[in-house]
């Protein structure tokens, strides 16, 4: 259980960030207290450099004044090399002939210089000793000697190991801190983190209304907890739409079952005529047909869902299967008392499914004929926008529009909108032709958008990509008899 407890612990990114921030601690502890240590033994070794230079050059000077005194030049010598005792400062000469001629009292052995010792000018360490000489004599008769001061670097070697010992304990001090640091920062940088692993386990598809709460610190991880809320926001949406869409399909199955069963039971009741099952039959074979025909857009529509709608591409001219569209719905038209025209239609070569692009086609044709009052106008307006290489699609009515509360829900399923926006009709749709056409649109890569304005009309426009113009001199397939146009009105009641 302890074992256990432990490689949950250190497997969770608190312990991982507690560990990454001691290391990264411990290697800049070390750089810079292995920087301060030796920058400031570089600073010790350059004032020591810098005293021993100017005691030599105040024995320089003495040599120069009092050279003809031995006496009192050694008796300078003595006081100078005395009056730093702690540096244990010293001062020897030597002869022309590399001999020792003579030391000062301090001086810690006669021989501390070896005789190949030369008068460089620059710093030396011999041992435990720091020297400087310089040649002095040479003139007005008198032979020339090296003067050299010296002082033991104990004094600066102790200072140098008391600032060490003073850096480790330091050193030792931020390392026993640092993990500390580091875990309680580890734990407040983790809290927002554990904070969304509670919230999204207490989520269930059930009730999806809890958020995870958004700091205002816009780092990260609120961009993280806003990402989640949005998707949040659209498995609920997802999920709201799906309950909506299975109770709505129920209802309109549960219509023509109820109708079948109320059918089937009358007709068992008594003993009818040959006519009289007859006309039951066709009352089944009709409710039949509009359950296949509710069934088979749900299945396009789940198809559309799962991104596994199948397409029948191939090469097409689109503006065919519109023309074959407008002459298939002229016939509808014209009993509506409704002017449907062209008035624009450029040859387009596109990449689709015809029968699919057909039935887009064919129902906003059909919707907006059908919102369209007596008198009214349909324009349908297709051109290619070379720019983009786009073909574009425009239907446009007359009618008397879309209000802005219906107009974001448009091509949700089975929505009817404002029942004050349709005509009296014989027929009446279930709610599922834009939300086909979107599925159809998406699957073909394109858009499908809708403006409207209450009292004026309203325009649906779909942009497909991948188009050109024909080649006169390419061949293609014959057109489908699905949408040659051959039977309009049958067609128009399937759309």
């Amino acid at each position: 259980m302890l074992y256990d407890r432990l490689r949950t612990f250190v497997q969770t990114l608190r312990f991982r960030l507690t560990l990454w921030n001691t290391a990264v601690v411990l290697v800049l502890l070390v750089v810079n207290l292995a920087a301060i240590r030796a920058g400031l033994q570089f600073t010790l070794s350059r004032m020591l450099d810098v005293f021993l230079v100017e005691e030599l050059d105040e024995a320089v000077l003495d040599f120069d004044r009092l050279g003809d005194d031995p006496d009192q030049l050694h008796s300078s010598y003595n006081r100078q090399a005395t009056s730093h005792p702690r540096r244990h400062l010293f001062i020897q000469l030597i002869d022309d002939k590399a001999r020792l001629a003579w030391s000062s009292e301090q001086t810690p052995t006669p021989d501390i210089v070896p005789t190949s010792a030369t008068a460089s000018g620059r710093p030396i360490t011999l041992g435990e000793y720091r020297i400087v000489s310089r040649e002095v004599g040479g003139r007005d008769a008198r032979a020339p000697m090296t003067l050299i001061v010296g002082c033991w670097l104990g004094r600066s070697q102790m200072d140098m190991q008391r600032f060490t010992n003073l850096l480790l304990g330091v050193g030792v001090v931020l390392l026993l801190i640092a993990p500390l640091g580091g875990y309680l920062l580890a734990g407040r940088a983790t809290r927002p983190i554990a904070r969304i692993i509670r919230v999204t386990n207490r989520l269930h598809p059930s009730r999806l209304e809890e958020r995870l709460p958004i700091r205002g610190t816009c780092d990260e991880l609120d961009q993280l907890s806003e990402t989640i809320n949005s998707f949040l926001d659209r498995i609920a949406a997802y999920l709201r739409q799906s309950r909506e869409f299975t109770a709505n399909a129920a209802h309109e199955l549960r219509s023509p079952l109820t109708a079948l069963q109320s059918s089937l039971e009358i007709a068992l009741n008594a003993d009818r005529t040959t006519e009289q099952y007859k006309e039951v039959l066709s009352v089944l074979l009709e409710e039949c047909g509009q359950m296949r025909v509710l069934v088979n857009q749900l299945l396009l529509l789940a198809e559309g869902d799962a991104g596994r709608l199948h397409l029948h591409s191939e090469a097409l001219r689109m503006d065919q299967i519109i023309a074959s569209s407008l002459e298939m719905f002229q016939v509808v038209a014209e009993s509506a008392e409704v002017e449907l025209t062209a008035r624009r239609l450029e040859p387009v070569m596109i990449h689709g499914d015809g029968n699919k692009l057909w039935q887009v086609v064919n129902n906003l044709i059909d919707n907006a004929i059908k919102f369209t009052p007596a008198g009214g106008r349909v324009s349908v307006t297709f051109f290619l926008d070379e720019a983009k290489h786009e073909s574009v699609l425009e239907v446009t009515d007359t009618g008397p529009g879309i209000s802005s509360q219906d107009l974001p829900h448009i091509f949700d399923r089975f929505y009817q909108g404002d029942k004050a926006r349709q005509r009296e009709t014989p027929s009446r749709g279930l709610g599922l032709g834009l939300s086909i056409c979107q599925a159809v649109i998406d699957a073909h890569g394109g858009t499908i958008e809708v403006a409207s304005t209450l009292g004026q009309g309203t325009t649906f426009t779909v942009r497909l990509p991948e188009c050109r113009r024909p080649d006169p001199t390419e061949k293609l397939p014959l057109p489908s008899p699905i949408w040659r146009g051959t039977d309009a009105e049958d067609a128009a009641k399937s759309a």
